[in-house]
């Protein structure tokens, strides 16, 4: 047999390799290829790479383009190609492959996020695996605990070789103690002191809540926005031309305290002289002009230039012209410290959208973003649809990030892509909340919710009350999108059974059941007009009227509310209480209005939500009108202090001359409404028992003021407030109503105190102690019952 001829080998180690030839190689006509030491690879992979095959003319040059190829792809340490007479073989040494990546020893970060990170730097599970690479992913992890201000973070790696020439990865991590800010410093400042600058970052000595709100660890990115605050505070009050000079960040030896410098030149106070338009503004100059903010003999304000700026390209979009400058360009009058603003406009060409590109959405379908917006593929851009689409995608709750971005398309002048980058946020949620008082003892809420079912935009909720006088489970469903057009269907089932406000066997029980179904019909991109319409059956139980028993350790007498007995025509003594008509079929018809143009669903800091409801008992024995407004506003005083009002108004009356349903009545009192009293227990009540029984007329305000929690920075997820609420519900005078019974009832109740905010994982936590400020004291010669108080109350998902 012909001996073998090595043609070339390949050196793992060398970032090149050199092809080595005991002698030359006479070209020749190959007759079959013939491939070793493969074990995953697959053949094809091979063939198509090599670049030769049967029939093709073998030389020394094409030999070494086929070994480098081959070891181009990365999938090999070792490549060879040997001669056996017209036999080319071809020799290859797989990489081990990546069986499974793990941490140990991992804190900071979960498990997934260090994955994804490594990924990024293409090693994985399923990937070959290169030393080089563990070491680039060993720095990569470093990087991610620098980005944490762990500094003295260690990564080692260990491979642990398995069978079929795999490998398993295992990180062990030794994350040390994160370098905290020592001290922050601002200098060159004269116009404002360091403390009220120093107010302004996020990233601080930190206090007594650090370990929480981790202000006092370093962070690149923060320091920067930071510093963004720092520029925008100076050129909102007229500091044209404010500059940071230089910021230095120092690490101490054992990298674990950093001192922060920044260095600051603040330059002069300038006021604004005039405003200036300059270029092509489309024959439309007057429109721009409403557009500006800037205003004549104020301080030059660098938000209110910037804000103009944008709004003439937003408002250069609503023509289609999507790559539009303005350009803000000052004369300067140093000796009066004025300045005018010319603002430069060059609206570039006119372009429609070619496509719109949507990216981050792993669980919410495409469609249900694509149906939100206003802007449609192959029409001309319009930045104010644009804009209307961005916000109606925000809206919907199931991102904490929504940006949308124009992008040209390379080769077409008058086209754009639309670039929709998402981040989404977990939309299920758990609600939570209890109350204590010495009556009721505990009593808690609890609801699960979906706002997002499998991705499809549909919400599902269930909600439960385990108290002992109002206990509840209700199920609702809604589809957004029902019709095409954006008209949104709600189901409802539910269940309740009420009792009075205390416990003893042989009381009273209302219980009622029922399901409706609502349509929700857009007039505007943020209003919308629901209609509905339900079936309700009420079914009541008279106590043992006229007994007394044990409650708590004391003698209560446990009468039923006349007002029941009456509305259900009950006759008779204890214990043979006779109804009527215990059992009741209602068909409330509903017709409501809601606008929300709040910055934020969670936390907001401006803006206001407004909701009215009116419900009309038709075609039924039950013939009633109930209508009910609320108003909220939100100010954001400044970065740290918002100022948020909520007031409610309901009415309600009897229609043709029946008795307005007790069960419709409004109520009030607890979280949601005056804190400081129990949940729904303000209002008329009954002479003997002192149970609730609400009222037909409601009016409800609420004032709360949000600041920084103590020790915790500028941290917006734990807050602390002030509130003070005052209302009541009101019902008619009743025959038997005494004059200090009929005041005693109807006048204003109100409480002041303190809270905690606090976005919990659960959900929103709101925690409230209360003081009543106006509230009614027994009165035992007038037969008049005191207010049922209860100062500290607490409640998951709830807003006032």
């Amino acid at each position: 047999m012909k001996p073998t001829k090595p043609i070339a080998t390949l050196a793992a180690l060398l970032s090149s390799f050199i092809a080595l030839s005991a002698w030359a190689a006479d070209p020749f006509t190959v007759g079959d290829i013939r491939l070793e030491g493969l074990q995953r690879v697959e053949p094809g992979t091979i063939f198509a790479t090599l670049g030769l095959k049967a029939g093709d003319t073998y030389s020394d040059e094409r030999g070494g383009a086929a070994i480098r190829a081959l070891f181009a792809l990365g999938l090999f340490k070792d490549v060879r190609i040997d001669v056996n007479g017209n036999v080319l073989v071809v020799v290859v040494k797989e990489r081990p492959t990546i069986a499974d990546v793990d941490f140990a020893g991992t804190k900071e970060f979960d498990k997934a996020a260090l994955q994804k990170a490594l990924r990024e730097v293409g090693l994985a599970e399923g990937r070959p695996f290169d030393k080089a690479l563990a070491d680039r992913a060993e720095q990569e992890l470093k990087q991610q605990y620098i980005g944490r201000s762990l500094y003295n973070a260690q990564v080692v790696t260990t491979v642990t070789p398995l069978e079929h020439n795999r490998v398993n990865l295992t990180f062990t991590v030794t994350e040390g103690e994160p370098a905290r800010i020592k001290n922050v410093h601002v200098t060159g400042n004269q116009a404002f002191s360091e403390s009220t600058l120093l107010d302004l970052f996020d990233q601080d000595s930190g206090g007594w809540l650090a370990w929480y709100t981790k202000s006092n660890q370093y962070s690149r990115s923060k320091l920067d926005a930071d510093l963004e605050t720092l520029r925008s505070y100076y050129i909102t009050r007229g500091y044209l031309e404010f500059r940071i000079e230089s910021t230095q960040v120092a690490i101490s030896p054992d990298r674990q305290a950093i001192t922060l410098n920044v260095n600051i030149s603040e330059g002069r106070k300038f006021g604004v002289a005039g405003v200036k338009l300059a270029g092509d503004y489309l024959g439309h100059e007057d429109e721009f002009k409403s557009l500006v903010t800037i205003r004549s003999g104020a301080p030059y304000n660098g938000e209110a230039v910037a804000a103009t700026t944008k709004a003439f390209t937003d408002y250069f979009g609503t023509f289609g012209y999507a790559f539009a400058r303005v350009k803000a360009e000052p004369e300067i009058d140093r000796e009066h410290n004025l300045v005018t603003l010319v603002l430069k406009a060059e609206p570039s060409r006119r372009v429609y959208v070619r496509r719109l590109n949507i990216g981050g959405n792993a669980k919410t379908r495409d469609e249900v973003i694509r149906r939100e917006f206003r802007q449609y593929e192959g029409a001309w851009y319009d930045g104010n649809k644009i804009k209307a689409s961005r916000d109606r995608v925000d809206r919907l709750g199931f991102f904490t990030d929504v940006n949308v971005e124009t992008v040209e398309v390379p080769g077409s002048p008058d086209e754009v892509d639309l670039s929709v980058s998402l981040t989404e946020k977990p939309t299920g949620s758990l609600q939570l909340g209890a109350g204590y008082s010495s009556t009721d003892k505990i009593s808690l809420t609890f609801g699960i919710t979906q706002e997002n079912v499998f991705g499809s935009g549909n919400y599902l909720g269930l909600q439960v009350n385990t108290s002992s006088y109002n206990r509840t489970i209700s199920l609702s469903a809604t589809d957004p999108y029902f019709t095409k057009d954006g008209i949104s269907r709600t189901l409802s089932v539910f269940h309740t059974t009420t009792r009075p406000y205390y416990q003893a066997d042989g009381n009273y029980k209302l219980a009622s059941d029922g399901g409706s179904v609502r349509f929700g019909v857009p007039v505007g991109e943020l209003d919308t007009v629901y209609l509905g319409i339900g079936v309700e059956r009420y079914s009541f139980t008279p106590g043992s009227n006229g007994a007394y028993a044990l409650v708590d350790g004391s003698l209560v007498y446990t009468a039923t509310p006349q007002a029941y007995l009456d509305y259900f025509h009950c006759t008779g003594t204890a214990p043979s209480v006779v109804c009527a008509n215990p059992n009741v079929v209602g068909i409330p018809a509903t017709v409501g209005w809601s606008r929300d143009d709040r910055d934020s669903a969670l936390v907001p800091t401006r803006g206001r939500l407004q909701r009215a409801n009116l419900e009309l008992g038709v075609g039924s024995e039950l013939r009633y009108l109930k209508t009910n407004y609320q108003y909220q506003q939100y100010f954001a005083l400044s970065k740290q202090y918002t100022l948020a009002v909520n007031g409610e108004l309901g009415y309600a009356k009897a229609l043709g001359g029946s008795t307005f349903p007790i069960f419709k009545n409004f109520y009030a009192g607890g979280l949601g409404s005056i804190r400081g009293f129990e949940q729904n227990s303000l209002g008329p009540v009954d002479a003997v028992t002192g149970g609730a029984l609400g009222g037909t007329r409601k009016a409800i305000f609420n004032m709360e003021f949000s600041t920084p929690f103590p020790g915790a920075g500028n941290d917006r997820s734990l807050r602390l407030y002030t509130f003070f609420d005052a209302g009541n519900v009101f019902a008619e005078r009743t025959a038997s109503m005494t004059d200090a019974q009929w005041k005693a009832q109807n006048k204003l109740r109100a409480s002041t105190g303190v809270g905690i905010s606090w976005i919990s994982p659960l959900g929103p936590l709101r925690l409230a102690y209360a003081v009543p400020l106006l509230y009614q004291k027994a009165d035992t010669a007038n037969n008049i019952t005191a207010d049922r108080t209860q100062r500290f109350q607490f409640q998951i998902g709830t807003s006032f």
